[in-house]
């Protein structure tokens, strides 16, 4: 009985002494997470908010059908994705370069042609 009352005796006397400890923490990190629509394959368009494994792959057989996404809003044209589901991901889409005219009816694999 002694001995227990001794522990807390000398638990709660030493409870006094503590300093608190203060440091600085690091601020919080934010990590942006952008698809480039025209690059992205199935497995990283389904990491968007709100699209799974099935839009995804419709995402990429759009593109692979119809062509290359010219703006953010040519995602419209598969289906289950609306405006509302745009706006929903459009943040975490990189911007689409601007696209010249030569360039949109040039083949990728074709050589530039001089005037």
């Amino acid at each position: 009985m002694w001995l227990v009352a001794g522990v807390l005796w000398f638990a709660w006397a030493n409870l006094g002494d503590r300093k608190t400890i203060e440091f600085e923490t690091a601020p919080p990190l934010s990590y942006e997470f952008q698809v480039d629509v025209n690059e992205a394959d199935w497995p990283e368009l389904a990491q968007l908010p709100g699209v799974g494994e099935t839009l995804a792959k419709r995402i990429v057989e759009s593109r692979d059908r119809e062509g290359r996404y010219q703006h953010l809003e040519d995602l419209t044209r598969v289906k289950g994705i609306g405006p509302r589901t745009l706006e929903r991901i459009r943040p975490y889409l990189r911007p689409l370069p601007p696209i010249s005219a030569t360039v949109k009816n040039t083949p990728h694999d074709a050589p530039p042609t001089t005037p």
